[in-house]
């Protein structure tokens, strides 16, 4: 995981690459609301936190992984066989 301001950077020199990027969390920092909105992107929690050690990036890690697994385990309507009404 990188910090706001490594994806920051990353995204002046490759912009396309922030279409691949999650925020996963909202530093408490100053910098970090101006590095996400740079970069055009919604932290998925946002909790004050400012500890400097990844904290955020870890609490956010189930979101993803969750989403994922959303994605591709839960069956479509089509795929169910559920008619619509």
């Amino acid at each position: 995981m990188s910090t706001s301001t490594d994806s920051a950077r990353d995204g002046v020199r490759a912009p396309d690459a922030t279409g691949a990027m999650i925020a996963g969390h909202r530093s408490a920092e100053p910098g970090a609301t101006a590095a996400l909105n740079h970069l055009g992107l919604e932290p998925l929690i946002d909790l004050g936190l400012r500890l400097g050690e990844g904290t955020g990036a870890v609490l956010a890690l189930p979101l993803v992984a969750g989403a994922v697994r959303v994605l591709h385990e839960v069956a479509t309507f089509d795929a169910a066989g559920v008619s619509q009404k």
